[in-house]
């Protein structure tokens, strides 16, 4: 709470979120003072910083920023406990992001910093590309392009041949492994395409879902032609689906994952598009971010869709992440409740 002064706040945007977006949506909610910083992401990849799991590499420039702050802003900025040592003054992290995964939450509590972060912000913008590549793989929409507008060629037609034709998804069975803000969008579109949706998620007891929910994951992966990931990275969900998982499959189904990398076993992936088990797959994240040159994911273009990681990419998402961020510093300079807060 700033008892009336105006708030020292550090905008520690990107080429993304832009620190402008920031200082925008903070004007519209009180006074501030206002510091832009931008750092590296996504023209820099984020990765561990320290004890953090993601976020980029720029402890000494947030420190030098941070100098006098009361509130930090920011997607990707590496909130450490050396960043917190340095910075005693500060008593605000807002992360513009689903979870705070850039910010060391028990160093935070130690230094009496409250946590907030902006959930669902980029819910329907990753519904959307989920559905985009889902259609992209099952259709073959982006081999098809190279082939002829990249090397003049029209033996795309082939796919037009019934052994090579793709899957429609009217009467489709596409299955959802995880139904959070952005699994409910994905199965409410599925049902107006009239795919016959499917629903696993543990931890979902009382929700209307779009869709028929089955009791276990293995009955799932037996019924489904499609399955599309959208559950949380925890030491739980790590390498949920592996080569016993994906046996479970039909032969030729396909696999969807715009959530996170690990969710998934790419080697038992690769093993199960080599062998035609599954036809197609199409991913937005990895194990490892940048994919390295040497996966085995570069060797399989005719039977997968891969995507750096634009999910959540839309203009939309920077502009409401940047208003929800905002918000929440408002309702701290005014002693008022937080909405998102972690402590």
């Amino acid at each position: 709470m700033t008892n009336g002064n105006s708030v020292r706040v550090v905008a520690a945007g990107d080429h993304f979120i832009l620190p402008s977006l920031i200082t925008e949506a903070l004007g519209r909610e009180l006074a501030a003072e206002v510091r832009e910083v931008t750092l590296g992401w996504p023209l820099e990849p984020f990765g561990p910083v320290a004890e953090v799991t993601e976020a980029s590499d720029a402890e000494d420039e947030l420190i030098e920023a941070l100098a006098g702050a009361q509130v930090l802003v920011t997607q990707m900025g590496p909130v450490t406990e050396r960043v917190l040592d340095a910075c005693p003054g500060l008593r605000l992290v807002v992360v513009c992001r689903g979870g705070p995964v850039n910010v060391n939450l028990d160093a935070a509590k130690r230094h009496d910093v409250r946590v907030c972060y902006a959930p669902g912000r980029n819910a329907a913008a990753t519904a959307e590309f989920t559905i985009g590549l889902m259609l992209a793989a099952l259709r073959r929409i982006p081999q098809a392009h190279d082939l002829l507008a990249r090397q003049g060629s029209w033996e795309g037609a082939t796919y037009y041949t019934y052994e090579h034709s793709g899957l429609e998804l009217e009467d489709l069975p596409v299955g959802l492994v995880g139904y959070g803000a952005v699994g409910s969008r994905v199965a409410r579109v599925l049902c107006a395409f009239g795919a016959r949706v499917t629903v696993y998620d543990p931890y979902v007891h009382h929700h209307e879902i779009h869709g028929l929910r089955v009791p276990t994951l293995d009955r799932l992966l037996r019924d489904s032609r499609v399955i599309t990931l959208h559950a949380r990275l925890t030491d739980e969900t790590r390498g949920l689906i592996g080569a016993r998982e994906l046996a479970l499959l039909p032969k030729g189904s396909v696999v969807v994952n715009v959530a996170r990398g690990p969710l998934l076993d790419e080697g038992a992936l690769c093993d199960a598009l080599e062998s035609g088990h599954l036809s197609s797959a199409a991913l937005d994240t990895y194990g490892q971010e940048p994919l390295p040159p040497d996966s085995r994911l570069r060797t399989l273009a005719d039977r997968v869709v891969l995507t750096p990681h634009l999910g959540g990419a839309s203009r939309a998402v920077a502009e409401k992440a940047a208003r929800i961020a905002a918000a929440e510093v408002g309702r701290w300079a005014r002693g008022e409740p937080l909405a998102h807060c972690l402590g």
